[in-house]
């Protein structure tokens, strides 16, 4: 694929970013593209594999090689039509995925793997710059009626597919406007929402109907809703997140990472910007605790409030830099992951605990802390405290909100929280009722959850209809 001796004889070269200092100004994506030319060149590295181990990688089964052989000979439209073929929201993958795909590219034994999530964001891009992103149906209109709840982007995918195998969908929302965390929890300098807000159109013009401000099972009973469809897909996301219940958690300054998020991007987007009390981190000591995606854009938020510092903590060990490729490769490395709000002044400590929370008058202002060892036990005579006036709590997410719509339909949940369902049918407890997304599998990513989307949409369009024309993959 791409250059037969490309991997030779060209240099990778991957997108740079604006400068720390200037991006932190304002929300905006800062990502500087490679260009035409310098993506085609970069494509052309792509070697002939045997075994193309990125397909391995990817969860939505991109056809990697294919459309960067594309991008090499400079069939833009036809490495689209092909990057749509498996993935509904490559924009989306391009900016935000991990890219689990590069890890397993074979030129990563080297670590000079294929730009593909460049690769990929900007075919994506060019196809939407080119009015190359159709309005799709794929058969006439079953009479066959859907209720999607949650517009993730499980919940927007499963909805895509199944509008456009003929049925009449429904995506029911308990906020303001769609996208779930894509337009809630991730901020704008990574993903902006327009990017978002233009594929809900899209969907829309394909027949889907969105229904905003509608909590399933509180403001709308969730039995009522499945009697008045032929099927339902619960892809609400898995929004309970894990607490760290020591002494002092009740102080003020401390706060779930998403409420922070979330309440930022509904200010940048001028959603709801009468807060009574806004968490703001300007002027501030910010201390946030987890050190995975949701800590890094807590950083890079506070960072464009005007933070005086920011220090996150992780209670895991420190990873290595450079893992064992021979140990680890093709599969997810553990390696110590720099992301661009970590280069933008970030503090970062690992195998630290926090044992407790003081302050005065009602508000955090220190964590007292000890350093862990690899059965996480605190090791006697490491302890030290940290100044705090804002502490975010990053931790990831336990399972899905069970009150309201869960309890109410009865699906069964399995040891962890999460609704049951299989990969294969996708079909819950409960006839006609099915699951997908972070609802099902636990946290995980964007790329998953689109994928679990597209699966279970397959699935019910055979439940309704007996077979299905839709993709299984």
């Amino acid at each position: 694929m791409g250059k037969v001796t490309g991997f030779l004889e060209i240099e990778r070269q991957d997108r740079k970013y604006a400068p720390a200092a200037d991006r932190v100004r304002n929300y905006k994506e800062f990502v500087i593209p490679l260009g035409d030319e310098g993506t085609k060149t970069q494509a052309a590295r792509c070697m002939d594999c045997g075994i193309p181990y990125c397909h391995n990688g990817c969860p939505v089964n991109n056809q990697i090689p294919d459309w960067n052989d594309l991008v090499y000979h400079g069939d833009w439209e036809e490495a689209a039509r092909n990057l749509h073929s498996t993935n509904n929201f490559p924009e989306f993958t391009g900016r935000i995925c991990p890219a689990p795909c590069q890890e397993s590219c074979t030129l990563n034994l080297i670590d000079q793997p294929v730009t593909i999530k460049t690769i990929e964001q900007a075919i994506a891009d060019k196809a939407w710059a080119n009015g190359w992103v159709d309005i799709v149906s794929l058969r006439p209109k079953t009479g066959k009626t859907i209720a999607v709840i949650g517009s993730g982007p499980a919940g927007l995918a499963a909805a895509q597919q199944l509008a456009r195998a003929g049925h009449e969908v429904h995506v029911y929302e308990k906020n303001a406007r769609a996208g779930g965390l894509l337009r809630y929890g991730i901020p704008d300098f990574k993903l902006e929402k327009d990017v978002v807000e233009r594929r809900v159109k899209q969907l829309e013009a394909e027949g889907v109907t969105f229904h905003y401000g509608v909590n399933v099972g509180k403001d709308v009973s969730a039995k009522q809703l499945a009697s008045e469809h032929d099927a339902v897909v619960l892809s609400g996301g898995s929004e309970k997140p894990r607490d760290l219940p020591v002494p002092g958690r009740e102080l003020a300054g401390i706060h779930y990472a998403m409420d922070f998020l979330t309440q930022n991007n509904r200010r940048v987007s001028g959603e709801n910007t009468d807060v009574q009390d806004p968490i703001l981190a300007t002027g501030k000591h910010v201390v946030v605790i987890g050190g995975g995606d949701t800590g890094s854009d807590c950083i890079g938020t506070s960072m464009r409030h005007g933070a005086l510092s920011v220090t996150q903590l992780e209670i895991l060990p420190m990873p290595p830099v450079h893992p064992n490729k021979l140990m680890t490769w093709p599969d997810w490395p553990l390696r110590l992951r720099t992301s661009s709000s970590h280069e933008e002044g970030a503090e970062r400590d690992f195998a630290v605990l926090t044992q407790k929370f003081s302050g005065e008058n009602g508000r955090v202002e220190k964590l007292h802390c000890v350093k862990v060892d690899a059965r996480f036990q605190p090791i006697p005579g490491t302890e030290f405290e940290i100044n705090a006036d804002l502490v975010f709590l990053a931790m990831g997410f336990v399972h899905p909100v069970h009150e309201g719509m869960i309890e109410e339909l009865g699906v069964s949940t399995d040891a962890r929280g999460n609704v049951i369902a299989s990969t294969l049918n996708y079909e819950t407890s409960v006839p006609n009722i099915f699951a997908a997304g972070d609802m099902r599998r636990g946290q995980s990513l964007v790329v998953w959850a689109i994928r679990e989307g597209r699966q279970a949409a397959h699935a019910v369009d055979a439940f309704l209809m007996g077979s299905s024309v839709l993709p299984r993959v």
